[in-house]
């Protein structure tokens, strides 16, 4: 929408409408002063209940004049537009913002952001309240316009977040190897039939192929270039708390864990497993004894659980885990499907992703060391909290422990088994 230098300068040229914003950034000693966050989070969620748009940060919306943005206040300016679209946007916004230049009256070219957000599947509340787009202004969405739409958007999201298209992704985006290991060898389809049969690709509202979340999510390597946060974050501490400013004393090792889903499960087991403590006890009788801090097959199974089942929707985040001297902390966003609590969860299942826990459990374990317990990534048993409370309360003798935090991230903490210096 609106992507071209050619199109950008029509546009602005014809002035605001229905598709299109133009905001003047200003300055006060270095700082940007105005959009405000909140005046940014009421323009882009409006375009977002409505069809969409493009805001242009940098030209003038009377004169339609390109003042452009000073080259070292654009990382400033684009925080305050993830920040509006992160912070003040309910659920949050994952707009393309491109940074890019224009011409002005002058004909010397001015930086400038371009910020497209695409109709929603949802419906964002800003700090202004519901609003959505018509003409060249943002209105409130009357209360029985709000209604109907909240009914449409929620009728299009029973086909299920992971199996719907991804805008701008294409198929050339799947790697062939990854996604034919899904595919049965008699098969005569030809991709784009399959991959739809896979739930990995689907037609979009002009009927062009895409991947969908899942088909990136287990397919491809660049997955992150369209989902910011389908990866894991894996921070090791020395210590055993956090300072207030929200940092431990020391890092002793940190990896941002990419790729296909079923390879960021087991490369966090790795870095679990390089990264704990082995206590060495020695018998009377002879020999000696091995006693990790964590038993690997609850560290696989929570991992697993918290890629596998939380929620892609979150624009930006991402999955956390964060190790410690006396515990391991695994955060996963979104609230619990359905009606379940963090007190129901060794007692009943709800799967958020359909297709994805499908793919998953069809995928088998390349890490020889877990793959004892079972053949393929996901058993769709159940039983996986059950194992993680079990064998975790087992070696360290501490129940682990889940909880909400805002009702929009599921938190896990499992509790380490005493080293042989600690003894």
């Amino acid at each position: 929408m609106l992507a071209t230098r050619s199109e950008l300068l029509e546009k602005i040229r014809l002035g605001e409408d229905t598709f299109l914003e133009l905001k003047e950034v200003k300055f006060a000693g270095g700082k940007v002063r105005g959009p405000t966050q909140d005046g940014l989070a009421d323009e882009l969620a409006a375009f977002a209940n409505s069809a969409g748009g493009v805001l242009l940060l940098g030209v003038e919306d009377t004169s339609r004049e390109v003042l452009g943005i000073p080259v070292e206040q654009l990382d400033a300016v684009e925080l305050v537009v993830r920040q509006a679209c992160e912070q003040s946007i309910k659920p949050p916004l994952a707009p393309i913002i491109e940074r890019m230049t224009l011409p002005d009256m002058g004909g010397v070219e001015q930086a400038i952001i371009r910020v497209e957000v695409e109709r929603s599947l949802f419906v964002h509340q800003s700090p202004d309240g519901y609003l959505h787009r018509v003409g060249s202004s943002k209105r409130p969405i009357p209360p029985d316009h709000l209604a109907r739409l909240f009914q449409q958007r929620s009728q299009s999201r029973l086909i299920r977040f992971d199996e719907t298209p991804v805008p701008r992704a294409s198929l050339e985006d799947l790697d062939e190897a990854l996604w034919r290991r899904f595919a049965p060898t008699s098969s005569t389809d030809g991709p784009e039939i399959l991959l739809s049969k896979l739930a990995m690709a689907a037609r979009d509202d002009e009927g062009n192929w895409r991947p969908t979340i899942a088909g990136l999510l287990m397919s491809s390597r660049v997955a992150q270039q369209h989902l910011p946060g389908a990866f894991i974050q894996a921070v090791a501490y020395q210590g055993t708390d956090v300072l207030p400013g929200g940092e431990a004393a020391y890092q002793r090792d940190a990896q941002d864990i990419t790729g296909p889903l079923d390879q960021q499960i087991v490369d966090a087991c790795a870095f679990v497993r390089k990264n704990m403590k082995v206590a060495a006890y020695k018998h009377a009788q002879g020999g000696r004894e091995d006693v990790p801090q964590f038993d690997m097959l609850a560290v696989f199974e929570a991992v697993t659980n918290a890629v596998a089942h939380r929620d892609y929707s979150m624009a930006g985040a991402k999955v956390r885990l964060r190790l410690f001297d006396d515990r391991l902390e695994l955060y996963s966003p979104g609230m619990l499907p359905n009606t379940m609590t963090p007190e129901s969860l060794p007692y009943r299942q709800a799967a958020r992703n359909e297709a994805l826990t499908s793919l998953l459990a069809r995928c088998p374990i390349s890490d020889d060391t877990l793959a004892h317990h079972r053949r393929h990534i996901m058993d769709k048993r159940g039983e996986g909290v059950s194992i993680i409370l079990a064998r975790s309360e087992q070696l360290s003798g501490k129940r682990p422990e889940y909880r909400l935090n805002d009702d929009s991230e599921l938190a896990l903490t499992i509790y380490a088994a005493r080293t042989e210096k600690e003894e």
